[in-house]
């Protein structure tokens, strides 16, 4: 008793066959000849048979069997048979399922008809050698072709039965082509050019029956195609929506190996040999609309997408998909989407998961230029926070990977508008593909061109700075008349605060930017508000800014608390001056941060009282309170007298809930 018969005259058949075997899914594959029997591997819960049956013999297959379903796989054009098995199913009162081969549309060049009497009488006006590719079922009917014996050579089955049929019709041995296929386009095109054919006829026979290569390989040998049309137009399922049906239909607990692989740069040329095998094996390919247009040669199932939900979505919905092709731009190890697949997928115990690296655009692009890239710096400013200003000012070599319209210009102007023209940039485009770019220049250059969105840079910085180190000396800024944080304060104040290199930080009151800019220099990678409402401390803050170029300063002319409202969480603050609303500043930023980090300054002792009556009451852990008094070495003719600072209270504070 087979849970399962199927009618498996095609490839599609032969993988349904193959399927049903692997899950042990009782199943009985029915062919109509020797050869399609020993097509099909049989052991295990597979049982094959060979033979023509007739809507009555099927009918007594169905009734002895008892099959849960019947798949019907047999070819597009083989019309009577699947009738005769449609016709049968409804006597016995089983399950059918038609399983379809996808259609594909024809070349505007061929000759269409619909059956093969039309492509004889059609091709009995022309001249030349023809090409018959339909099998030797409908062979007589060329034979009706006036000196068909010199004009036609038949590509038929490579079986004794058939060859000696042949030669009953008339074909001798120079025009019969006894082999299996599908074939090559190179294959097709040596077959065409050798009998100097003029003519090819075949059938849309689909992607798995080798109908693409053919017309390929037609159009490469400028031979014109009389394409014999499908019978009608069938309702059924795919080869994956029949497995799908499958799945579901017994429970199937499906073992399915996803491979996570980068597709280098994009060209084809660039790609690894793992990556080729693993799209070749692929049941689905997956990833961006770039990637996925890189691999259209394979002909697998696509999907466009690259969200890890929803991606893990999809496959859930589509049990049919075995082998899983997920496809990465470049390498899988920089700024990849690749650890965010596997974190979604490796919750799933139906997944087993395995990485494939690729080609990474920087080491194409580096040795496209000529550089090497051991001693560089990496960043991306490509849907990520990235100071790379900071880089670049640090490092000798920087790369990095830009995305988004104007970006690379907006790069450029940026360091223009810093000054930095001494740096030397780099910028590669649509790298690996025939309208690839690379172009030279300085940032003040190259602000001037037009780059395509994605792009791959190394900028060279001759003069790198060191590290930066704590303490700058207070006349490297830029001051006037606006009252700043002395160094000995700022360096006790920052030591304080314990920035991290990606701290976000409120400097409240941070007059000619002093703090400011050590902030900016230590938390490089982070983000750092300077909020003054006096606009001669916001005009310098400016000027300090470029001196500095600190481009992750961002300067907020207003008055706190107000003007703290929309920035984004703070993970530190430093307050200056309040302005009498200090009450309202730590109620503002405990809002905003309960965990915050908290550092005050404050030279008079209305404000000390304030700070030790507010951080009592708020939701801070007990602070820590310093006085600093500093005095400075002033030279008096021959001596020197320390001239004294005014005394400094240094609230520190941690937010925290209080028992």
């Amino acid at each position: 008793m087979n849970k399962v018969i199927v009618f498996a005259g095609t490839t599609e058949g032969r993988e349904i066959c193959s399927f049903l075997k692997k899950y042990e899914i009782a199943s009985l594959a029915c062919t109509a000849t020797e050869y399609g029997k020993c097509r099909i591997e049989e052991g295990g819960a597979l049982t094959v048979r060979s033979g023509r049956l007739t809507e009555e013999e099927m009918e007594q297959l169905f009734g002895e069997e008892q099959p849960e379903m019947v798949i019907d796989a047999t070819h597009p054009y083989a019309d009577l048979v699947s009738e005769n098995i449609r016709s049968a199913c409804e006597k016995a009162g089983k399950t059918y399922l038609r399983l379809l081969r996808p259609s594909l549309a024809a070349d505007p060049s061929c000759v269409m008809v619909d059956t093969t009497e039309e492509a004889v009488s059609y091709l009995a006006g022309t001249e030349g050698k023809i090409l018959v590719t339909t099998g030797s079922k409908e062979l007589a009917k060329f034979a009706e072709l006036p000196d068909y014996k010199n004009r036609v050579y038949a590509r038929v089955l490579p079986l004794p039965g058939v060859i000696a049929s042949c030669a009953e019709l008339g074909f001798d041995a120079a025009h019969t082509i006894g082999m299996q296929g599908p074939f090559s386009m190179d294959m097709n095109v040596a077959m065409l050019q050798s009998f100097h054919a003029e003519w090819m006829v075949t059938k849309e026979s689909g992607r798995n029956g080798g109908f693409e290569e053919k017309i390929e390989a037609a159009k490469k040998a400028g031979v014109r195609v009389v394409l014999i049309g499908r019978p009608k137009e069938e309702e059924g399922l795919s080869e994956d929506e029949v497995k799908r049906y499958l799945v579901e239909k017994f429970d199937l607990s499906v073992k399915r190996d996803v491979v996570i692989a980068g597709i280098g740069p994009g060209a084809e040329a660039q790609m690894t040999l793992a990556l080729v095998d693993a799209c070749e094996q692929a049941d689905v390919l997956i990833g961006a609309g770039r990637m996925t247009k890189a691999v259209e040669k394979y002909q697998k199932p696509m999907l466009a997408e690259y969200s890890p939900e929803k991606i893990y979505e999809y496959l859930k919905a589509h049990p049919e998909y075995e082998k899983i092709v997920l496809l990465q731009s470049g390498d899988v190890g920089f700024y990849s989407g690749a650890k965010k697949l596997q974190a979604v997928l490796a919750e799933d115990a139906d997944f087993s998961v395995r990485v494939e690296p690729g080609i990474s655009s920087l080491v194409y692009f580096c040795a496209k230029i000529g550089v090497s890239w051991e001693d560089a710096a990496f960043v991306s400013l490509h849907g990520q926070h990235c100071n790379f200003l900071e880089t670049v000012r640090r490092n000798r070599k920087t790369l990095a990977i830009a995305g988004g319209k104007g970006s690379v210009r907006e790069i450029c102007q940026t360091l223009s508008s810093y000054g930095w023209e001494q740096i030397v940039l780099y910028v590669g485009t649509d790298l690996s593909y025939p309208e690839e770019q690379i172009v030279t220049g300085t940032p003040f250059e190259l602000a001037k061109m037009e780059f395509a969105p994605l792009a791959v840079l190394l900028f060279e910085n001759p003069n790198p700075e060191p590290e930066f180190t704590a303490g700058m000396a207070d006349e490297v800024f830029l001051r006037d008349k606006v009252p700043m944080t002395k160094r000995e304060v700022r360096n006790a104040s920052l030591s304080h605060l314990q920035l991290s290199s990606n701290s976000v930080v409120y400097d409240i009151g941070s007059g000619t930017g002093s703090v400011s800019i050590e902030m900016a220099l230590r938390a490089a990678q982070g983000k750092v508000y300077a909020i003054e409402k006096n606009p001669a401390a916001v005009a310098l803050l400016q000027e300090n800014k470029k001196k500095f170029a600190v481009d992750h300063l961002e300067i907020i002319e207003g008055t706190a608390p107000e003007a703290l409202e929309a920035l984004p969480v703070p993970t530190h603050a430093f307050i200056g001056g309040s302005a009498g609303n200090l009450k309202e500043i730590l109620e503002l930023l405990l809002r905003k941060n309960p965990n915050i980090r908290v550092v005050l300054n404050t030279v008079t002792v209305e404000t000390l009282a304030e700070a030790a009556s507010c951080f009592k009451k708020l939701a801070f852990e007990e602070p820590e309170i310093v006085c600093l008094q500093a005095s400075n070495a002033k030279k008096a003719g021959r001596s020197h007298l320390m001239i004294a600072q005014n005394p400094v209270y240094i609230f520190t504070a941690q937010g925290g809930a209080k028992e």
